[in-house]
């Protein structure tokens, strides 16, 4: 029977990569399920879209406003572990853009699709409050467009995020994929830089379409972490 908590305490150098379904018990909907942030709507990728954000800002705006801000979330288990686990030998690279990993204490952390609460001004480039962005998309100072760091669909992932993942998988000796299906790309082409030798975990509600060799726990995950010592 494989032993998680075991397999971390060995670990030299634990890489946890992370996706929407480990924010679900903090109360943010996924994407994809039935409850998720696209169900029921037409064209949802589109409305995620950098052709609909310079298209048609005010419905770009008003969907992002609607459907993806939860400020009053909180990190739940799941956060809390891998960041005193990362924070001690480790990395956590996050699909997410909730913050809450980061809101959770690790420092040691790649937001790989940014952070939807570090919002700016396309015009001036000046840093705004997402608060203020809540209440209106046009930067009081200069007029311009404000939007969050977020990568959307049809941008490319900052250089800097796709280097530290890569640098940490190649690192690790333990991967633990936690919350996703895995069909994001290039998120999930970062375990083809993991080593021979590193062990790949999956945790997950459902199965997931992973290498043969990697090991892979169905189950609740916020049931699973609760058990991991730290």
């Amino acid at each position: 029977m494989f032993d998680l908590n075991q397999a971390i305490q060995q670990a030299h150098y634990v890489v946890f990569m992370t996706g929407a379904g480990v924010s679900t018990a903090s109360g943010i909907p996924d994407y994809r399920s039935e409850t998720g942030v696209y169900a029921g709507k037409q064209n949802a990728e589109y409305a995620l879209s950098h052709d609909n954000f310079i298209q048609h800002p005010q419905d770009f705006w008003n969907f992002v406003k609607e459907n993806l801000f939860f400020p009053e979330a909180q990190p739940n288990v799941i956060h809390r572990k891998m960041a005193a686990i990362t924070n001690h030998k480790g990395m956590v690279i996050t699909q997410n853009i909730d913050g809450l990993d980061r809101q959770a204490g690790a420092h040691n952390l790649v937001e790989f699709h940014g952070n939807l609460y570090q919002t700016y001004c396309t015009k001036c480039q000046q840093a705004v409050p997402w608060q203020d962005y809540l209440q209106d998309y046009h930067h009081q100072d200069c007029g311009g467009i404000i939007r969050s760091q977020v990568v959307l669909y049809g941008e490319g992932i900052a250089e800097q995020n796709v280097q530290r993942a890569i640098q940490a998988v190649q690192q690790a000796d333990l991967i633990v994929v936690v919350g996703t299906s895995f069909q994001v790309y290039p998120f999930a082409g970062l375990i083809q830089f993991r080593s021979a030798a590193a062990q790949l975990v999956a945790v997950n509600k459902t199965p997931l379409a992973i290498p043969q060799q990697a090991t892979m726990l169905v189950g609740d995950a916020t049931e699973i972490f609760d058990k991991l010592e730290e």
